[in-house]
């Protein structure tokens, strides 16, 4: 009864400490960045757009299936996401290795030795026997460590955490390139318009160029007036060899990007493609929460902090329950009685005494990854915080400024038709068309840009905030911007 309360008595003890864990817990460290991004201007946006949460297929807001079906290819097939997609797959195997660790590893052996024994042997039992002679045995092991200390769970922590950290920096590559995707695709279709308003106008200075020439020959001017319509003709073609040139370069960069490498994209026009919706004023700063690239710099942290408990462990004794039964014959047949039965039980105990200070100085690498963990996620979280504001500011900057082209591209269009009624009727020299045509030549090209520009500054904010804002996050959010998305 003595010993079966000791063995009681033990087994509590060793489950008691079975819950110890050395090492400090992970708190997540303040982000010291304000609670709201900067002030947007929302007058121009409608109250559906304002109102409107963003899913994470972003890119289907701007409503073109050419582009919903590139950025899809782009996920499927880019060579970055293999690489990610593996990566994942191994922190995953890695976790998966490092959790097998709290449980008991059982193996069986079983063995066949031939062997001579000395003839020279002090024992005389042996006298008269056959030195040589075959073992056979079988046997099944158990091994366990106990995890008094935390130190496997620790460890399994800290694999986790990597573990979703390379989730997390799987999802920052989805981001970026679904963001690459269009951002090139806008690229491609300002191209497109700007080889059309190109086009247009080039067939303009044709014909503006045939009437100083036939102006020319009826005396009403001079060569000068045609060498100036034949310079601005030349240029324009010029313009429009370059412009083809870099549609060409735009559109192979998407081939790379989603794989299609014979990839050939129809003309389009940019200024088809709708304005995405706009965040509200007062967007909360808790969104950056929902920024993969945050997740996995957290990630980081917490698997640092875990591996401070594991080098901590590691300065405590570790005990190993071990265990083997089986049975050993010198003969096959004898194998299966059970006098041939063998057993071993015992405790394995390691306490580290001396060790030149190498465990105290694996605990100090420890807490300073732990500290650089946590300046690259304070580093990362302004990081954020700049980009959504620097977002926030050209979008609103983009939109006021295609405003004002647009009305400048107007303004240029009827001082055009003017200057050349008067050129026609003789009330003004050619130097009057061609610098309106100039004008409005910059103005025209200049709003395309603008365009592109406004719809590029609405992906940098998608990116910035991590792929938009869901509805699910806006539940946190301060009071104010609930009412106006529930308005």
């Amino acid at each position: 009864m003595r010993s079966q309360l000791r063995g009681l008595h033990l087994l509590i003890v060793a489950t008691v400490l079975q819950g110890c864990m050395v090492g400090p817990d992970y708190k997540r460290p303040d982000s010291g960045v304000p609670t709201e991004f900067a002030i947007t201007d929302n007058a121009t946006a409608t109250q559906d757009q304002i109102a409107a949460p963003i899913s994470s297929t972003w890119w289907e807001l701007y409503q073109d299936p050419v582009l919903n079906d590139l950025v899809a290819k782009a996920l499927e097939n880019n060579t970055d996401i293999k690489l990610a997609v593996a990566r994942v797959e191994e922190a995953d195997a890695r976790l998966q290795e490092v959790g097998a660790a709290l449980f008991p590893t059982i193996d069986l052996q079983s063995n066949v030795n031939r062997l001579r024994i000395s003839e020279a042997s002090v024992i005389p039992i042996f006298e008269g026997l056959n030195p040589v002679r075959q073992i056979y045995d079988i046997s099944l092991g158990a091994e366990y460590e106990l995890d008094f200390w935390g130190k496997i769970r620790r460890a399994k922590e800290a694999a986790r955490a990597q573990a979703l950290a390379t989730h997390y920096a799987r999802d920052t590559v989805y981001l970026s390139l679904s963001g690459l995707v269009v951002t090139n695709y806008l690229l491609l279709r300002s191209l497109d318009a700007q080889l059309s308003v190109s086009r247009s106008i080039l067939r303009d200075l044709e014909e503006s160029l045939r009437i100083t020439r036939q102006r020319l020959k009826s005396g009403f001017n001079s060569a000068l007036d045609v060498y100036q319509a034949e310079t601005i003709h030349s240029n324009k073609i010029a313009e429009i060899t370059e412009l083809t040139r870099q549609r060409a370069i735009s559109e192979h960069q998407l081939a790379i990007l989603t794989g299609v490498l014979d990839l050939k994209l129809e003309e389009g026009d940019i200024e088809t493609l709708p304005i995405p919706p706009t965040p509200p004023a007062g967007l909360p700063s808790n969104l950056l929460e929902a920024r993969p690239d945050v997740r996995q710099a957290e990630e980081q942290i917490i698997a640092a902090t875990s591996n401070i408990g594991v080098a901590k462990a590691a300065l405590f004794p570790s005990i190993t329950l071990t265990s083997r039964f089986g049975r050993e014959s010198i003969t096959l047949g004898n194998l299966l009685k059970s006098a041939a039965d063998i057993w071993t039980a015992g405790v394995h105990l390691n306490l580290p005494i001396f060790d030149a200070g190498r465990l105290l100085a694996r605990l100090d690498q420890a807490s300073a990854q732990q500290k650089q963990a946590l300046a690259s996620y304070e580093s990362s979280i302004r990081a954020a915080f700049r980009e959504v504001n620097d977002a926030l500011i050209n979008v609103r900057q983009s939109s006021e400024q295609e405003t004002a082209l647009q009305a400048s591209k107007n303004s240029a269009r009827k001082a055009l038709q003017i200057a050349e009624n008067r050129y026609k009727s003789g009330f003004s020299g050619y130097l009057e068309v061609l610098v309106s045509q100039r004008a409005h030549n910059d103005v025209a090209l200049a709003v395309i840009q603008s365009r592109q520009n406004r719809l590029v500054a609405t992906v940098d904010l998608f990116k910035a905030l991590g792929g938009g804002w869901e509805a699910e996050t806006l539940r946190h959010a301060p009071l104010g911007l609930l009412e106006i998305f529930s308005n």
